[in-house]
């Protein structure tokens, strides 16, 4: 008798479900797909933790973003059980103290206080036109779809989130750990998390697959459903 498979979805920054819904709906005859939130969590560890406190003895993990390196971290704290590990759009270095990382923090730091002062959905009009690829960026249904998922968040949930990115613990030793089957994917397009990341990240992990979807940014999942999906279902196949 075959082992089910049981998948966990992790969104990124102040996203849902909703991003991973069309992958969740292509998956759901290979795999029992389970998407998991956060709301509480202030830290990349404590999503983690979060996760392993209600998968199963056995599971894969696929992130977005933010998401991908909850992923890491959930691997890095029980590798023996995860049975595959897919990283989507995502990094894997350390938040650094020099003039990059000031940049960085002063990025989000001012998204935040847009938030705050003008609430969730004047955020989203600032943040995501770099984040989809110049082609989609008129579609106003796409956009609305987007922002309508920021603004299911708080202004709270969101600097609870930033704080967990600018405390980014490094994952380059995860990395080198993996040998479950690995899916590392972003869009050609993504200027958040660009291809010669993804290289650098499919390089460490043993026997990982890469896939660069074209006409793509940052929200894969959204952009380019069905590439993904594909993408997914080999990974969990294998």
């Amino acid at each position: 008798m075959k082992t089910p498979k049981f998948v966990f979805f992790l969104p990124g920054l102040v996203c849902d479900g909703f991003v991973w819904e069309k992958q969740m709906e292509g998956l759901s005859d290979l795999a029992g797909c389970t998407c998991v939130e956060w709301d509480r969590e202030d830290s990349i560890t404590a999503m983690a933790l979060r996760v392993l406190a209600v998968a199963p003895e056995r599971f894969a993990v696929c992130g977005h973003s933010m998401g991908g390196r909850v992923a890491l971290e959930v691997f890095r704290a029980a590798p023996e059980r995860v049975s595959g590990v897919a990283l989507l759009n995502t990094g894997y270095q350390p938040y650094s103290p020099g003039p990059a990382g000031q940049e960085e923090a002063k990025g989000r730091y001012a998204l935040l206080e847009i938030a705050k002062a003008q609430g969730m959905r004047a955020m989203a009009a600032q943040w995501i036109p770099p984040m989809i690829h110049p082609a989609r960026r008129q579609d106003t249904v796409f956009v609305s779809s987007i922002v309508e998922m920021f603004a299911r968040k708080t202004p709270e949930i969101f600097e609870l989130q930033t704080r967990a990115l600018l405390s980014r613990p490094d994952a380059s030793p995860v990395l080198e750990q993996i040998r479950c089957p690995a899916l590392v994917l972003t869009g050609q397009d993504d200027l958040w998390s660009p291809p010669p990341r993804h290289t650098e990240m499919a390089a460490k992990i043993r026997s990982s697959r890469l896939v660069l979807v074209p006409g793509c940014a940052h929200m894969s999942t959204l952009e380019r459903p069905e590439a993904v999906t594909e993408a997914l279902r080999s990974w969990l196949s294998a």
